[in-house]
């Protein structure tokens, strides 16, 4: 059960007050059936007692008096029923709550590599599907088996004060639920570890069949009936795997159950044989039948409880592995801080890089320089490296061999929030914030206040700010269909929101990945003719397929399968008659033939 420790300290840190409160109510409801169980003891032998007392009304009192005593009893019952609804449910929202932020601020901690993991999807799916119930299930779990503990011993207790033969009957009779309970439990852990990838194929399918990124191109092809087929097809596999393992708890409990139910009717018989007899009193007679009946219930509750618990803590071993994931990027003992203003720049020293779970080289012996107000530009076709060298030069990966270093302090040495804030990079598959446009902006540099002037002046810069005036709310307009009035804006117009997002962080060093690749070639050709106005005195990394953007560049490098096979000026490569010239020429050819 070590892992239930950390669940309720969990439950503990997002609600102690709660906690206090609950605890307080299950002490209480523990204990008020026996207190309501022996008062119904008392009334019934006075009623006996009563045919050979003369004094009737001293009877009668006192049988008032039980009365009374009892209607507190079930005035209080009812009352922390009632109280410990809303304790359970204000308790519970905190909790999902909390863990709910748990599992999110592990998952921003996580490095870049987990993204391409497939094992990293299936701890995660497991985690997030165990953290928004599991713990509130413990709580659950636990509050019973303590009510039920204090049942249980009450119970047991005055068992074996009237005979010790009747308490142990009751005992043994619950050992054989019990054992097929906890055995089970092991089984059903097994069976939702290895389901998990199927799950995620499910929800694949699903987002596949709902979502508006995949809806025009199902309709076209006619996809949605062959997508819900195998969406079924995972479904009723998971259904027979599942199916298979309820029945055969279900046959294993029936025998376990009747053995149970034949060794409490012998106890029941014995019982009333001695009543017969004269042995016990008609009281005796309802409070071991109630007293065994009520015993018995809790047991089994307690017994049921003890192996959910254990089911819980089978299950939080989920959520610990995925808490438990270590990052492989350490940040820096003492770390280094980027000087104010570049001097030296940005340099590349025979980096060599292979993606994790892979021997493919991805970058291989790559030198480059990048010196502040310099423009440079990658260029090359799709998988050459491009998009990986900028992912280095991020520490969203540590280069397999060579360095990177900024006026000669390696990146490895500088903390990592402290890099970020001096690098804007806007990738080509930049995030659609399906928030104000402000927000899309603003995001930018959090540091900044929201509606600060500097945010208008980098959708100015960008030419965002002729786009988001045109909205009806300007820039509180939601942009995206997701929620509310939001409104949709076309891919240029996104793509010079995210501009502005990477004007807007006052970095020293500004990388764009096909920066231009959804805007009309007028857009195109404005953002570029102002581009050296546009990143100031910042060192710029361009990564694009469009040569006619980096023309105006001060480096070209050529990128291929992983390496730089030529670099100069768009004049010096254009002169050198080699891959550069060849792309250029080509790209240059079919615009010449479109128009």
């Amino acid at each position: 059960m070590l892992k239930l420790k950390g669940a309720f300290l969990l439950i503990w840190e997002a609600a102690p007050g709660w906690a206090i409160a609950r605890g307080i109510l299950l002490i209480l409801q523990g204990l008020l059936p026996l207190a309501s169980l022996y008062l119904t003891k008392l009334i019934i032998d006075t009623l006996a007692d009563s045919v050979n007392v003369s004094d009737k009304t001293a009877v009668f009192e006192e049988i008032i008096l039980f009365l009374v005593l009892i209607a507190v009893v079930t005035i209080t019952t009812t009352a922390c029923i009632s109280l410990n609804e809303m304790v359970n449910a204000a308790q519970s929202q905190r909790i999902v709550d909390s863990v709910e932020a748990t599992v999110y601020r592990k998952a921003i901690e996580v490095d870049f590599e987990c993204y391409e993991d497939s094992h990293y999807y299936d701890i995660l799916q497991r985690a997030q599907r165990d953290a928004k119930y599991r713990p509130n299930q413990i709580l659950e779990h636990a509050t019973a088996v303590i009510q039920n503990t204090i049942s249980v011993v009450a119970m047991l207790g005055l068992l074996l004060s009237l005979n010790w033969s009747i308490a142990g009957i009751l005992f043994a009779a619950s050992i054989p639920a019990m054992l097929v309970r906890f055995k089970y439990a092991g089984i059903m852990y097994r069976w939702y570890r290895r389901k998990t990838e199927i799950e995620r194929k499910t929800n694949y399918f699903g987002r596949l069949l709902s979502t508006d990124r995949f809806a025009k191109e199902i309709r076209l092809f006619n996809l949605g009936s062959l997508l819900i087929e195998r969406f079924l097809n995972l479904k009723q596999q998971l259904y027979r795997e599942q199916l298979k393992i309820l029945k055969q708890r279900s046959a294993v409990n029936l025998a376990v159950q009747s053995i149970s139910g034949v060794m409490v009717l012998s106890a029941y018989g014995f019982i009333i044989y001695q009543t017969v007899q004269g042995i016990l009193k008609i009281g005796d007679l309802v409070l071991y039948h109630q007293a065994l009946r009520r015993g018995q219930q809790s047991l089994s509750g307690l017994i049921g409880n003890l192996s959910y618990l254990y089911e819980d803590n089978l299950f939080l071993a989920n959520f610990s592995e995925f808490l438990a994931i270590k990052p492989k990027l350490i940040e820096a003992t003492n770390p280094q801080l980027i000087p104010q203003a570049i001097g030296n720049g940005i340099v590349f020293k025979d980096v060599s890089f292979c993606y994790p779970s892979t021997s493919r080289i991805a970058l291989k012996n790559i030198n480059l320089t990048v010196k502040p107000g310099q423009t440079i530009a990658l260029v090359g076709e799709n998988g050459s490296g491009k998009t990986t060298l900028i992912k280095l030069l991020c520490r969203l990966y540590d280069v397999s061999s060579g360095s990177i270093t900024i006026d000669g302090i390696d990146i490895k040495d500088v903390a990592t929030v402290d890099l970020h804030r001096q690098i804007s990079v806007i990738f080509q598959d930049f995030v659609h914030y399906n928030l104000s446009a402000q927000d899309n902006i603003w995001f930018g540099n959090i540091e900044l206040s929201p509606d600060d002037g500097k945010v208008l002046s980098a959708a100015r810069r960008s030419g965002a700010d002729e786009v988001i005036q045109s909205l009806d709310k300007s820039y509180q307009t939601i942009l995206g269909k997701q929620f509310g009035d939001g409104e949709e804006l076309s891919g240029g117009q996104w793509q010079k929101i995210a501009l502005a997002r990477a004007f807007l962080r006052d970095s020293q060093v500004i990388v764009l990945d096909e920066p231009t690749s959804a805007m009309d070639p007028k857009a195109e050709e404005n953002v570029f003719r102002k581009f050296r106005e546009l990143i100031e005195n910042q060192a710029a990394i361009l990564v694009t397929h469009r040569l006619s953007t980096v023309t105006m560049a001060d480096c070209i490098y050529v990128m291929s399968r992983g390496e730089i096979v030529e670099s100069g000026t768009h004049q010096q490569l254009m002169e050198l008659r080699g891959i550069y010239a060849d792309l250029f020429e080509t790209q240059a050819k079919n615009y010449r033939i479109k128009s």
